[in-house]
């Protein structure tokens, strides 16, 4: 593989290799607790902003969906994602598609899911990466454009599944409501066990009646200093899922 300028080559989770811009997005916990927090068994599915496709790699290498949309809004990405699919031989399961969500037709789908920006577009520190601040600041598409997105492509009783931040939380349930996805799942996300959470992953459901099950929270590290993971950390890190008492299903449909 030739690499770029400011590109490099990351060895992550699951033998894949993911070839990263230095300057730009890179592999987070947030892609790979997404990733994880998803049970298997679905045929279609797509992600939304999909950035360098790790997200959705993770997901096709574990064999949780057969075939993946991976839609994303800033053209360098969606062919830097590229690039990483036809690289990990993913490029028959996964397919790139540069395009802006909020007019995709995609429609029907099983699951959609995403790692949305999770700051308005005129909060906080503006970086001078433009594909750090889009993947990080609301520039091409709102948290209710995020949710509408997927509730236009989920087939009725789909599954949808986030990873957002616990201060905008409320913000999400609301558009997700709004764009008929009934919340189902939330697992608060912890650096240590004295930390406040600093992400939450929900499930939701097209359709789906009223009742959410909310989890035990999800302890990264077992110490303060961050150097050892909790015993649920560690179980993701070897197993690529969650353990059966944070995807235990839920409340009723």
């Amino acid at each position: 593989m030739e690499l770029r300028e400011n590109e490099r080559i990351d060895y992550v989770n699951d033998d894949l290799s993911l070839i990263q811009n230095t300057e730009g997005l890179t592999f987070g916990t947030d892609a790979l607790l997404l990733a994880a927090y998803m049970p298997g068994g679905y045929k279609t599915g797509a992600e939304l902003g999909g950035g360098t496709g790790i997200v959705s790699m993770l997901i096709a290498t574990r064999g949780k969906v057969g075939e993946i949309l991976c839609i994303e809004v800033q053209e360098e990405y969606a062919l830097l994602a590229e690039r990483n699919f036809e690289y990990n031989g993913l490029e028959g399961r996964i397919k790139s598609l540069h395009a802006d969500l909020r007019e995709v037709k995609a429609e029907d789908l099983d699951t959609v899911f995403t790692n949305p920006p999770y700051m308005k577009a005129d909060s906080g520190y503006l970086n001078r990466s433009g594909g750090k601040r889009a993947a990080r600041h609301e520039e091409n598409g709102t948290i209710e454009d995020f949710c509408a997105g997927a509730a236009r492509m989920l087939r009725w009783g789909g599954d949808f599944y986030a990873v957002y931040r616990p201060d905008r939380l409320a913000d999400l349930i609301a558009a997700m409501r709004a764009s008929g996805i009934e919340p189902k799942r939330m697992t608060a996300v912890h650096a240590d066990p004295d930390a406040t959470p600093s992400m939450i992953l929900v499930e939701g459901k097209r359709g789906g009646r009223s009742g959410m099950k909310m989890t035990k929270p999800l302890i990264i590290y077992r110490d303060k200093a961050h150097k050892e993971y909790g015993t649920d950390m560690e179980y993701i890190m070897e197993n690529g899922s969650f353990p059966d008492a944070f995807m235990a299903r839920r409340a009723k449909k």
